[in-house]
C-alpha cells in the first residue's frame, strides 16, 4: 500500500471513528451509488501484485452486499436506477435509497466465481463486456505486463518506439514494482493505443508469453455471456471491443470502437445493450466530447470511474455518471459504510479544488498564451 493510499484510508478510518461522515450524510450522500469493480478472487499471499486494486476476494463481495443492505439500501438493476435517477429521487416515499453492483471487462471470475455468490444473494448486477476480450482479438495488456515482470529478473524493450530503457530490472519484488509502474507511464503516456497493444504484442512474443492462453484464462466466453443473459438478475452492457481509451482516439476511431463492441454482442447475444462503460473511465480517458459520441450512438447511460455517489443533477448529463470503486486495496466493511455517506467524494472534489489553485490556475492561464 501507497503512503497516498494509507492517508486516504485513515481519514476514512477518522470519519469512522469520530461519525462525522454519517451526521452529514444527508446533506452528501445523493439518492444512491453505482459500485465498481473487476475481478472477484481469492486472496493471494504473492508480494508483487501491482493490479490488487482491480481484485475482491468473495468474502468481501459477501460482505459489500451485506453492508449496502445495512444501511438501508435497496441493490437494483441499473436500468431501474437510471429510471429513478430520471425521476429524481429514491425508491419511494420515504426516500429509500438504492445502490446498483456494476463489473468491467468481463473476466471469466465475474461467470464462475461472482455470479453464484449474487445468485445465492438474489442481487441484480451489470457486466459491461469488452467484445475484443471474449473474441480473443485484444490484449489485457496490464494482466500481460504483470506476468512478464512476475517470472523474470530483466523486461527486454529494446527496439521498442519510445521506451524509458532497454532493459527494466525485474530482480527484486521492489524493482518489480518500479518496473511495472514505469512500463505503464510509457504504454498509457508514450504510446498510442494501438502501438501500446503492438508493443505488448512484442513483449509476448520476445519473452514467451501467450497472450491467447492468457484471455483464455482470464476472460468469459461468449457461451458464458449467454448463459448469463438468460438470468433476469444480469444485465450485459458494452465496453467497447478493443478497450481503448476513447478521449485519446480520434472522434471516428472512438465511434468505431463503441459500435464494433456493440455491434459483436448484437452478433453473439442476439440484443442491442443499452447501458455502456467507458474502458479507464478518468477524465483524460473519457470526457464531454465522448459522452457526446455515446449519446449519438444512442444509450440510455454511460458510466465513467469518476467517483461520487449519484445525485438528482446527474439526470442533467446520464452520458458521464460517477461510480463508487471497490478497490482492492481497502476490503473493510466500514470503507462500503462510508461510500455511502457520500463524504469521501466530497473530500475528493475539495482536494482536487484545492490542488487546481482553488479554480485560479485555469482561469489565469487563459490569461497568457500557450508556448506549447
Amino acid at each position: 500500500m501507497t503512503s497516498r493510499q494509507r492517508v486516504y484510508r485513515q481519514t476514512l478510518q477518522v470519519l469512522e471513528g469520530t461519525g462525522l461522515s454519517r451526521a452529514v450524510a444527508p446533506l452528501t450522500q445523493g439518492i444512491g451509488a453505482v459500485f465498481m469493480l473487476h475481478r472477484v478472487l481469492p486472496a493471494s499471499s504473492a508480494a508483487f501484485q501491482p493490479n490488487r486494486h482491480l481484485e475482491v476476494t468473495p468474502e468481501f463481495l459477501r460482505a459489500t452486499v451485506e453492508r449496502i443492505r445495512h444501511n438501508g439500501y435497496k441493490i437494483i438493476s441499473l436500468g431501474e436506477a437510471v429510471d429513478l435517477l430520471k425521476m429524481g429521487y429514491g425508491l419511494d416515499n420515504e426516500g429509500t435509497r438504492y445502490a446498483v453492483l456494476t463489473f468491467d471487462d468481463g473476466f471469466r471470475d465475474n461467470h464462475d466465481i461472482a455470479y453464484p455468490i449474487l445468485k445465492e444473494l438474489g442481487v441484480p448486477f451489470t457486466i459491461f463486456l469488452t467484445s475484443g476480450f471474449l473474441d480473443r482479438t485484444s490484449q489485457v495488456w496490464w494482466v500481460a505486463l504483470e506476468r512478464l515482470i512476475a517470472t523474470r529478473s530483466l523486461l527486454d524493450l529494446s527496439g521498442l518506439p519510445g521506451a524509458p530503457e532497454s532493459t527494466l530490472s525485474c530482480r527484486s519484488d521492489e524493482e518489480k514494482c518500479v518496473a511495472f509502474k514505469r512500463a505503464v507511464r510509457w504504454l498509457t503516456c508514450d504510446l498510442r493505443e494501438e502501438a501500446q497493444r503492438e508493443a505488448i504484442i512484442v513483449l509476448a512474443e520476445r519473452h514467451g508469453l501467450d497472450l491467447g492462453a492468457l484471455a483464455d484464462e482470464l476472460m468469459m466466453t461468449w457461451d458464458d455471456a449467454r448463459r448469463l443473459a438468460e438470468d433476469p438478475l444480469v444485465t450485459l452492457g458494452a465496453h467497447t471491443h478493443d478497450h481503448y481509451a476513447l478521449a485519446r482516439l480520434s472522434p471516428d476511431e472512438a465511434a468505431a470502437d463503441i459500435q464494433r463492441g456493440i455491434a459483436r454482442m448484437e452478433e453473439e447475444l442476439g440484443r442491442r445493450p443499452k447501458y455502456f462503460a467507458y474502458p479507464y473511465g478518468f477524465e483524460a480517458a473519457a470526457g464531454p466530447r465522448d459522452g457526446e459520441i455515446a449519446e449519438a450512438i444512442g444509450f440510455r447511460a454511460c458510466l465513467t470511474t469518476q467517483p461520487g455517489v449519484l445525485r438528482a443533477t446527474h439526470a442533467r448529463n446520464l452520458m458521464l455518471l460517477p461510480r463508487v470503486s471497490l478497490n482492492g486495496h481497502f476490503q473493510d466493511e466500514f470503507m462500503v459504510d462510508q461510500y455511502l455517506t457520500g463524504m469521501p467524494f466530497v473530500l475528493y472534489d475539495a482536494a482536487k479544488w484545492a490542488a487546481s489553485g482553488f479554480g485560479l490556475k485555469p482561469r489565469i492561464s487563459r490569461l497568457f498564451p500557450s508556448t506549447r
